[in-house]
């Protein structure tokens, strides 16, 4: 069966693995969890294939607050017992005082949506396992109006997570999985001219030799991302760097490096002005 939906797109470099799993889990229904470290263009992901697909994209940004009932709806009571007390709208009707959450939304709109679950693994250890019965039945139901929420379409779910915490195994059966490999020298190249196209290939072969001699830095709590390569390459092309002095030394090394402790270990090690 060929079901070869997704490949990428011209601002995001997708390769077979991805493009495959992304494709399975259109397919099956199934929610798609995207693990990898920060910066590895998770989140990215889930725009890419709303442009793709030429789906509309709802993004639920996870915190370490944020509960499942969230993202299925919102009964403001507090604004229905000022209505009561001050005569600010019609009390008896309880659905003006119901917004739908995001996974609501995402189950109401009239053509299927992409949904992001950005960093699932921010919450609570409940949470996924309250998300469980929703994105099972694409259903949920709203007792204070006696009314079932249902899927018209079944949104595509990617679900995000730095590996923070462990997902449980009941909330792992449900997905698709995809871990996104650190992309090595001949990708990361492709990625950064998506985003520079105009830079010159030497400036680029010096950033990211450097970029990489960063990375292999021993005891770096935080090495530094693409999307912090893609950011370098931005300051050093605004501030006129050539390729000659970044193959001598690192420019801007606060760009790359963000822990005080990381950034006297690199100091240590290699060449910075």
């Amino acid at each position: 069966m060929s079901f070869d939906l997704f490949s990428g797109t011209d601002d995001y470099i997708s390769n077979d693995a991805l493009s495959r799993d992304v494709n399975a889990a259109v397919a099956l229904g199934r929610p798609l969890l995207i693990k990898g470290e920060p910066g590895t263009g998770k989140t990215l992901l889930a725009h890419s294939v709303a442009k793709a697909l030429g789906k509309e994209l709802l993004t639920w940004h996870v915190k370490s607050t944020t509960k499942a009932q969230d993202g299925l709806y919102h009964y403001d009571v507090v604004a229905r017992l000022n209505d009561s007390r001050f005569g600010g709208g019609d009390v008896r009707d309880i659905a003006q005082y119901i917004k739908l959450g995001v996974l609501g939304r995402a189950l109401e709109a009239d053509q299927q949506a992409v949904l992001l679950i950005d960093e699932i693994d921010k919450a609570d250890l409940e949470f996924p396992n309250d998300l469980l019965h929703e994105l099972d039945r694409m259903a949920f139901h709203i007792p204070e109006l006696e009314r079932d929420v249902v899927a018209k379409h079944r949104p595509i779910v990617i679900i995000s997570s730095n590996a923070e915490k462990e997902l449980p195994d009941a909330f792992l059966r449900r997905c698709v999985f995809h871990y996104i490999d650190f992309p090595e020298r001949e990708l990361m190249e492709r990625i950064v001219k998506v985003h520079h196209p105009d830079v010159k290939d030497a400036l680029i072969e010096a950033a990211i030799v450097k970029f990489y001699e960063l990375r292999g830095i021993s005891g770096l709590r935080k090495k530094p991302s693409t999307s912090e390569l893609i950011d370098w390459l931005f300051v050093l092309i605004a501030g006129g760097v050539p390729a000659s002095q970044v193959a001598q030394a690192i420019p801007f090394l606060g760009t790359l490096i963000k822990q005080e402790r990381d950034l006297d270990l690199a100091k240590q090690r290699v060449s910075w002005s």
